[in-house]
């Protein structure tokens, strides 16, 4: 009993000194993987290197120039309009809503690739991607179904249309076959006008050795005139091209 007792009290002081040993010590937390740290960690790899660490400059946005067309609108034409209808408010004046382009592919019931051919031209031309156009109802006797793409179509709006107008009235109406002015007669009542092109060769912007069939195309100016007197001066005083009424 006296030597079990003995070997005890040995045990218990090595107990002890386990028990006496110091705590380990807490490594430092990792940095997190946010962008500061990134931007940190390459701030310390130039500094390294020896390069000064430089952060990527942004260029300021270019300010958008108005067209052309739209500043003459602005300082001529509504000054004008003022003066000749006798509007009390600058926003009585007549203004340009939208430009809406038509182009009518009959034959893509037949062939699909025409439709194809027909948006690349017109998106060149209005310079914005046209929007397709399918059959409402099937016709048996044109051999229509219904849901098949018949057509395409674009509305412009703002600065693009302005810069169709200005291409329009000053570049593509004097390519016209035989041109002698356009009918100024093509107002619906309301104060908009449509007019019709029977070749797509006739903007610049199409190359005539790659057409590869000669079509035209509706194009609708809708403004916010009131009478067709409205909107023929207006069109007039943005020179538009109207046939000299006898």
């Amino acid at each position: 009993m006296v030597d079990q007792k003995k070997a005890k009290s040995a045990k218990e002081p090595a107990k002890s000194a386990k028990a006496e040993k110091p705590a380990k010590t807490e490594k430092p937390a990792k940095a997190s993987g946010g962008p500061d740290s990134k931007q940190a960690s390459k701030a310390e790899r130039a500094a390294k290197a020896g390069a000064p660490a430089t952060a990527k400059a942004v260029r300021p946005a270019r300010p958008k120039e108005k067209p052309r067309l739209a500043l003459h609108y602005a300082k001529t034409v509504v000054p004008a309009m003022m003066e000749k209808f006798k509007y009390k408010s600058i926003m009585q004046a007549p203004r340009f809503q939208k430009i809406v382009l038509n182009m009518g592919v009959g034959e893509a019931t037949q062939d699909a690739k025409l439709l194809d051919a027909a948006m690349n031209e017109l998106g060149q031309i209005a310079g914005q991607k046209p929007v397709l156009r399918r059959a409402k109802k099937a016709i048996s006797n044109f051999k229509l179904r219904e849901g098949v793409g018949v057509g395409c179509s674009v509305t412009l709006r703002g600065a693009r249309m302005f810069e169709f107008l200005d291409r329009l009235v000053t570049v593509a109406t004097p390519r016209i076959r035989d041109f002698r002015g356009l009918n100024p007669r093509s107002f619906d009542g309301r104060g908009n006008y449509t007019m019709g092109l029977t070749e797509q060769i006739i903007f610049p912007e199409i190359n005539y050795d790659k057409v590869g069939k000669i079509r035209g195309m509706d194009v609708t100016i809708v403004t916010s005139a009131s009478t067709d007197e409205e909107g023929r001066e207006l069109l007039r005083l943005m020179n538009m091209p109207f046939r000299q009424q006898r």
